[in-house]
């Protein structure tokens, strides 16, 4: 059993990140991703009117940290973070990546605290969404409640799907596994499916995977000697996606 270790509770104005001003949704490229279809423009007023502020989260720090109060959801507008639960012996788990349009901290609804941390892996920027508001807004806009009902699937459902990869496939199916999500993902957002660099380190793919680096770093050979896969350091090329698929 994971559990986090225990932290004093920080509150925002204890962090270090800087707050900008906040963006617009009806103006933001990543709309299609976070949001549900065919809001109104009063609708599109209604959700700009939630959003205090945008913050920026430098490379390495924390947007929260488990045992941290819930007060926010927060929507990843630019960069990628790592969720991390730690072990009692200071062992982290990695136990998810973060792209722009994600929402992060949902679990955080269960009971009024962070359950993991959130770490950006490059300079990040977040949309922070109070969830009190939030709820207010789902009353009254229908779309909206659905969505974050869909939301709050969603995070199930990828719970369940990570519980599978660790519990019945190989290092190299893990692998495969990990990259066509990605590339699904990268797809979804605009960009390219096929090339796209790695904003994790092997070390950090490893522990989401269940898998030592060095069998990390041995499955990507394996991929690149097959032609399946170009991998040179960070940069990734699905040269043959129907045979990633098929593992």
């Amino acid at each position: 059993m994971l559990s986090a270790i225990d932290r004093p509770v920080s509150t925002q104005a204890d962090d270090t990140a800087e707050h900008v001003n906040g963006g617009r949704c009806s103006a933001c490229s990543m709309q299609r991703v976070c949001l549900p279809p065919g809001l109104s423009v009063a609708e599109f007023t209604r959700l700009d009117a939630i959003i205090c502020s945008t913050r920026l989260v430098r490379r390495g720090e924390a947007l929260y940290r488990a045992g941290d109060r819930f007060q926010s959801i927060y929507a990843v507008r630019t960069g990628c973070f790592k969720t991390v639960m730690i072990h009692r012996d200071g062992q982290e788990q990695v136990t998810g990546f973060h792209l722009p349009g994600d929402a992060l901290g949902l679990e955080g609804v269960f009971d009024d605290r962070h359950g993991s941390d959130a770490i950006a892996l490059e300079d990040s920027t977040v949309c922070i969404i109070p969830f009190d508001l939030l709820e207010l807004l789902c009353r009254e806009v229908k779309a909206m409640q659905h969505h974050v009902h869909r939301l709050m699937s969603g995070e199930i459902v990828r719970e369940s799907g990570l519980m599978m990869l660790l519990g019945t496939m190989s290092a190299e199916q893990r692998v495969a596994a990990f990259l066509l999500n990605l590339s699904r993902r990268l797809k979804a957002r605009g960009y390219s499916p096929a090339s796209f660099v790695l904003r994790m380190s092997r070390e950090e793919i490893g522990s989401y995977l269940g898998l030592k680096i060095e069998t990390v770093s041995r499955m990507f050979s394996r991929l690149h000697k097959a032609g399946i896969v170009d991998a040179r350091g960070k940069e990734i090329r699905i040269l043959d996606h129907e045979r990633l698929a098929r593992l």
